[in-house]
């Protein structure tokens, strides 16, 4: 069998988890939402509407539609194998273990990325906040060395402090994640309802026109535009429903919450971001954004002349971008703790704390490593890198849907992906047009990123695995 060898489902449902199971349909959608509202709403729109000026609703929905496809696949998945890993675990059972470490290193690229990414964006409203109070920090430790030309950074100490106090927080316990972050998702929820009612009267449907500037994929001064090259920007806005799938193991009756909470989330989210992308590009001309991409959201304030309202959003962003931040490290602390267990990753990550009952050490260890990269490292051009990693991972579980319907049709007892085979085949379809409007560069740093971890599991993973273990033992007797 060798590096294809396959987990068996049974085996895996067998195991008794250290995990603690408490999270309800409700604590699951608001995960989801948590991941899924944040970075996409508050810094993304701006760059977007550049890209495909008002069709950036139509890039959204693009964007949703793929990952409603991916996510109809990961519910099955979810009922099927009721297990943390997410889609690192779903490869195992489907395609064999190589497989399900390339998708579970991309996963923790995905999580620690989206998480240190975040960070800057939560960074920069924080500032902005604290400059409206008339607090101000040293210049040098707003920001990592190089994000904005002509000013001299070296670190992005607001950053760096939450990626580690949602550690902290993730560290103690699922009750205790699930506490704080359904009180930021139901705060963040009620900033954005506040802004779309204070702002909704401003729009002028002259704004909208030309809706389409760009096409569906276009050239514009030398780099992509049109609705699909915006839909592969703000694809990173529904990076971490699949999160969701991770928190298996601490779900009561997963086969039913799990494919609830994930589609629930994804729906109310796209619902949201439609006519957000509506609204702010019917008050403001697209090309205004261009002056706001850190903040966009603040371009419509200003329009309207709302400016006591810029104080309430700027708490909305800071929130919205903490969910996403606490939800992204709680995922990849999950999917480190599976591949620790399998014997892929050393055991020091997947130790499981007797008083908090979670992967302490691991958490804190990836924790410290997201804060660094989002205090040090300019991460402008890292968001396509995710993209393509999730976009990956997605094609992948989408793939397994029709595999295991094929070789083992007796598992599928829960929750059925509709239209199947054409559901997963959509959703790899869709998958591959945005991956295919990302740029080369992307590309090479994905498989640099991709013989990193080769090497890894060449040189540790494959001799120390269970199922190696398992099989010379098999051999010896």
């Amino acid at each position: 069998m060798g590096v294809m060898r396959k987990k068996s489902i049974e085996s895996l449902l067998a195991h008794a988890t250290p995990l603690r199971r408490t999270l309800r349909t409700w604590d699951l959608t608001m995960l989801g939402i948590g991941a899924i509202i944040g970075t996409g709403i508050f810094v993304l729109t701006g760059k977007g509407a550049l890209t495909a000026g008002p069709a950036l609703s139509v890039s959204f929905l693009i964007a949703a539609v793929c990952c409603g496809f991916a996510a109809l696949c990961y519910a099955e998945f979810a009922s099927m194998v009721p297990v943390a890993g997410s889609a690192y675990t779903y490869a195992y059972v489907s395609f064999g273990e190589i497989v399900a470490f390339i998708i579970g290193w991309d996963l923790i690229l995905e999580y620690a990325l989206t998480a240190a990414t975040v960070s800057a964006g939560w960074s920069g409203y924080f500032l902005d906040l604290l400059s409206s109070a008339g607090i101000h920090l040293p210049t040098a430790l707003t920001a990592a060395e190089g994000t904005t030309p002509g000013v001299h950074t070296v670190f992005n100490l607001p950053a760096f402090v939450i990626v580690l106090v949602v550690t902290a927080v993730i560290s103690v316990g699922i009750n205790q994640t699930r506490r704080v972050n359904s009180v930021l998702v139901a705060v963040k929820l009620a900033v954005i309802v506040a802004f779309i009612a204070f702002t909704v009267w401003f729009v002028r449907p002259r704004n909208w026109q030309p809706f389409s500037p760009y096409g569906l994929y276009s050239f514009h001064g030398g780099t992509a535009a049109g609705i699909i090259p915006a839909a592969s920007i703000v694809f990173f806005s529904f990076v971490g429903f699949d999160a969701v799938s991770s928190s298996a193991e601490e779900t009561i009756n997963p086969t039913k919450t799990l494919p609830r909470g994930i589609m629930a989330s994804l729906g109310i989210s796209t619902a949201l971001y439609i006519v957000m992308t509506l609204i702010m590009t019917g008050v403001v001309p697209y090309p205004e954004f261009a002056h706001y991409l850190n903040a966009p959201v603040l371009a419509v304030l200003h329009a309207t002349g709302q400016a006591w309202l810029a104080v309430i959003v700027s708490i909305g962003a800071i929130l919205g971008m903490t969910t996403v931040i606490l939800v992204m490290l709680y995922g990849q602390s999950r999917i480190c703790y599976s591949m620790s267990r399998d014997g892929l990753f050393p055991k020091f990550f997947g130790q499981v704390s007797p008083r908090f009952r979670t992967p302490f050490k691991g958490t804190w260890f990836f924790g410290i490593v997201t804060a660094l990269a989002g205090g040090f490292v300019n991460l402008n051009i890292l968001s396509e890198l995710v993209n393509i990693g999730t976009l990956a991972a997605f094609v992948l579980v989408s793939a397994g849907v029709l595999w295991m319907r094929h070789t083992r049709p007796e598992l599928h007892r829960g929750f059925r992906a509709p239209g199947v085979p054409y559901t997963p085949l959509i959703a790899i379809a869709f998958c591959l047009l945005l991956i295919a409007g990302l740029n080369w560069q992307t590309w090479v740093r994905f498989l640099i990123w991709f013989a990193l971890g080769m090497v890894i599991y060449l040189s540790y993973g494959r001799r120390h695995s269970m199922l190696n273990a398992a099989q010379q033992e098999a051999v010896s007797v």
